[in-house]
């Protein structure tokens, strides 16, 4: 090799440290979720079509380190932390705002809640957030009693209402809701039968005591641990025979009889565009708190059809998708 060339090639081996370290420079975001990939199919391409918006795709400019809880909400704080120590530059969670608050108080953090973030503790205030965290708001513990209506409306002889909670769901929003459920109950008399499940384990007796209680429908209280478990759920509830309503379409999707609840893939948009405002420097503390304010009401024609249920016009008149 002529001296020259191998000064040239010096030079070039010389520059590809530069170059991995220019790579090491792409942007990262930890996403944190309590949930699976194999559960969230529909929404990754909600959130990265919410970066998309702001000029990032992944694996061209920008990176996403994910951490997956798989319906484990006590994995949640380790989880947060090992994003933490990967120094990623911001964190965006659907489900646990909570965890990854607890672990930084600088990274910024985009969440999702599910109640009320102020009176949670989440924000100092909807319009200006103050510290590291910002998001997007879903109705998604404020809506018990409307789907208590709902499921009352469709099913108005059942002596007993069954409704599944989870205990291990230590967010006020959802213990608010279940009381307001409750309230709405009294309202019009009606017995209503408390299930728990916070694990795999607890499906089969929680429903095997709906059945024996004689439960004549079942309200599945919102949350991500429920919504991660939707397909058990629904198999099991047309194994008993018992009309239900759920939070998100997704449920209706798989076979669920009826949902009502936030659009849950708009709402992930929504936060991958908050992902990639602060990316470019946005600061959570003077983001707004979005709300997901679009609602839907979603039948399954074919599930009503198997338990010999038809809908009333008044539920289809306002449905704003009917599965058939």
């Amino acid at each position: 090799m002529k001296r020259r060339e191998f000064i040239a090639a010096l030079g070039g081996a010389a520059a590809w440290p530069v170059v991995a370290r220019g790579q090491q420079t792409m942007p990262v975001i930890g996403y944190l979720s309590v949930g699976s990939p194999e559960t969230s199919t529909r929404y990754l391409p909600a959130f990265r079509q919410g970066l998309a918006e702001t000029a990032y795709v992944e694996g061209q400019n920008v990176a996403i380190e994910y951490r997956w809880g798989r319906g484990n909400f006590d994995q949640m704080p380790t989880l947060a932390a090992e994003l933490v120590s990967r120094q990623v530059d911001v964190i965006a969670t659907p489900t646990s705002g909570f965890a990854a608050k607890a672990a930084t108080a600088t990274i910024p953090i985009v969440a999702m809640s599910g109640g009320d973030p102020v009176n949670s503790g989440l924000v100092a205030s909807l319009n200006r957030p103050g510290g590291n965290l910002a998001g997007v708001g879903l109705f998604a513990y404020s809506l018990g009693a409307k789907r208590f209506e709902l499921l009352h409306e469709l099913i108005p002889k059942a002596k007993i209402i069954a409704v599944l909670v989870n205990p291990s769901n230590l967010d006020s929003g959802s213990k608010s809701d279940a009381k307001e459920v409750e309230a709405a109950a009294r309202a019009v008399d009606q017995q209503i039968l408390i299930v728990n499940a916070s694990n795999e384990r607890d499906f089969e007796p929680s429903f095997a005591a709906i059945a024996q209680q004689g439960a004549g429908a079942l309200l599945v209280m919102a949350d991500p641990y429920f919504n991660n478990r939707r397909e058990q759920i629904v198999i099991l509830t047309a194994r008993h025979a018992i009309p239900a309503i759920y939070e998100w379409r997704d449920f209706a999707a798989v076979g669920g009889l009826m949902s009502y609840g936030s659009s849950i893939t708009d709402a992930f948009r929504k936060l991958g565009v908050y992902a990639g405002k602060v990316l470019k420097g946005a600061k959570p503390a003077d983001m707004p708190i979005e709300q997901a304010v679009k609602i839907e009401l979603v039948l399954n024609l074919k599930t009503a059809k198997a338990l010999g249920i038809t809908f009333p016009r008044t539920l289809l008149g306002r449905a704003d998708e009917v599965i058939e």
